[in-house]
């Protein structure tokens, strides 16, 4: 006797579907994206945020194939927890010249996430007017999206309760309370973190050596991350 077994494709689970949906009806899925953290992620817009260009890596990671992203504003990876103050912060620091750094939580196409740390480059045309942004990422370390995801979430909770201009009042408080700028907040963050590494990272440097290390960090923190 010949048995035939009929294998059926996997049905479409609309119970996962919709318990991943959040109010807007955007899939989320409570998961970091797996993805190899030394590569760049790269992507070129113009001044109004329209994708122009993005390399592999930007589009490996971000789960859309190229020609669904180019043309598209480049909030079409914006997630969902990430408060709009610290975006208007952003444009506010880039729409007058001045480069800006932030750590971000990105959603994927299939609604998972990854955190980054993002530094812009500004193109201006021969009468001073801004064209393009040109914005490279890296991975950040599980202790500084620690620190911005509290941070974060206590932002965003301001901000559907009470708007948008109550928490750019809060973090402009917070800011002034601490006697620092929101790059300043960002750069004692991630020297923390490097602090912490340098403890399990021993060396045998000489107090000579630590000291000419200290020194060069103090030029440029940020920009150093980025080579």
């Amino acid at each position: 006797m010949i048995l035939y077994f009929i294998f059926a494709p996997p049905k479409y689970n609309h119970q996962f579907y919709m318990k991943n949906l959040n109010l807007s009806g955007e899939l989320l899925i409570d998961r970091e994206v797996m993805w190899d953290k030394t590569q760049e992620l790269v992507s070129k817009t113009d001044k109004f945020g329209t994708i122009k260009y993005c390399n592999e890596a930007f589009v490996n990671v971000s789960g859309f194939e190229e020609y669904e992203l180019i043309g598209q504003s480049h909030n079409i990876i914006r997630h969902p927890d990430m408060p709009k103050v610290i975006f208007k912060l952003l444009w506010d620091n880039l729409s007058k010249g001045n480069d800006f750094h932030a750590v971000v939580k990105n959603k994927t196409k299939n609604g998972r996430y990854y955190w980054v740390i993002t530094q812009f480059e500004i193109f201006i045309n021969e009468n001073g007017q801004i064209t393009d942004y040109l914005s490279r990422r890296k991975a950040v370390s599980p202790f500084v999206i620690s620190k911005f995801e509290a941070f974060f979430k206590k932002i965003k909770q301001i901000e559907d309760a009470v708007g948008i201009e109550a928490a750019e009042e809060y973090l402009k408080g917070f800011l002034e309370y601490n006697k620092m700028t929101y790059e300043e907040f960002l750069t004692n963050i991630l020297k923390e973190d490097q602090n912490l590494n340098d403890q399990v990272n021993k060396s045998d440097a000489t107090a000579k050596d630590n000291a000419e290390v200290t020194i060069k960090k103090k030029k440029s923190f940020l920009n150093k991350l980025f080579g």
